[in-house]
């Protein structure tokens, strides 16, 4: 098979944290989409209609790209997987500023000094943010991770190095509502999954054209148009789709157990009170939840 490469070289920066973007893509121990090598990761993924495999290699301050694609793409589009990597890498997200502001406030300066440099790891593409959202819904993280596993074998797209490719929208819309049941979705999750699909192959739900320019309120209210989406799952889509750091997360259970651990509240953290407490961290709510997860390592 015909086989194109793409290559782009990233700077990281100094206070670059590899291990938090490493354990993020090997949550799945059985590594059929993802694999860990050492410092390197290999990822599978869709690009355009082709199975591909992004190879990305640490190294001190710097981080080497390669896209391996099957197949001919429409155009190599080299800039593209360069803006990806960033997003992926969490080197679009201004942490610096926040890191200033709060580093001496008596709650949340601790998880400052704890993380020094935390940014948020990625999806490689909103699409997948989404999705792995909605697989997420109200289930604990081990359960979520086995039924996106499945999902993704169901779809059944498969590069040439063995790595199975995180469906794309097409590739959802061409896997049976039976097989994504059989994956382990739930009957309501199944229909928001190919809605969410129909939407976003009709341009109705531009999702990589909006990377461009963010407009959050036009992207909650087309979003909230799905059944089956809610704003828990827009907040965190836009995390870890876009790197977009005010998304209140205060429905995330997560989110709370830890608060209530370092605030040494009493009693159980409900939503409202989350959802107050970090109001105050605005516009940085959801890097605040990230610091909140790191507290024990949670990967969510």
């Amino acid at each position: 098979m015909e086989s194109i490469l793409l290559r782009c070289i990233i700077q990281l920066p100094p206070d670059f944290r590899l291990q938090d973007v490493l354990s993020f893509h090997k949550r799945d121990q059985l590594m059929a989409a993802e694999r860990v090598e050492g410092y390197t990761l290999h990822k599978g993924l869709v690009w355009q209609g082709h199975a591909a495999c992004l190879t990305i290699n640490f190294h001190p301050l710097q981080a080497e790209a390669i896209l391996a694609i099957d197949g001919s793409p429409a155009d190599n589009m080299s800039t593209s997987l360069d803006q990806m990597v960033r997003r992926m890498l969490g080197l679009t997200q201004q942490i610096e500023e926040f890191e200033a502001t709060y580093r001496h406030h008596p709650e949340a300066g601790p998880l400052i000094v704890q993380h020094p440099g935390l940014r948020v790891p990625l999806s490689a593409t909103p699409f997948e943010a989404l999705t792995w959202a909605i697989i997420g819904q109200q289930i604990s993280l081990h359960a979520a991770i086995a039924v996106r596993r499945r999902l993704i074998q169901a779809a059944g797209m498969q590069h040439s190095s063995g790595l199975y490719c995180y469906p794309d929208a097409a590739g959802i819309e061409h896997t049976s509502e039976e097989q994504l049941r059989q994956a382990g979705l739930s009957q309501s999750k199944t229909r928001t999954l190919i809605e969410l699909s129909r939407r976003n192959l009709e341009n109705l739900l531009p999702l990589e054209e909006w990377t461009i320019n963010l407009p959050v309120d036009e992207m909650r209210e087309k979003l909230l148009l799905v059944p089956g989406i809610g704003p828990w799952t827009i907040n965190y889509a836009l995390l870890r789709g876009y790197g977009w750091l005010d998304g209140s997360l205060h429905g995330d259970v997560a989110v709370r157990r830890n608060l209530q651990t370092l605030l040494d509240h009493p009693e159980k953290i409900s939503e409202k009170y989350a959802r107050d407490w970090l109001e105050e961290f605005s516009p940085w709510r959801a890097l605040i939840a990230a610091h909140l997860w790191a507290m024990k390592s949670l990967q969510a």
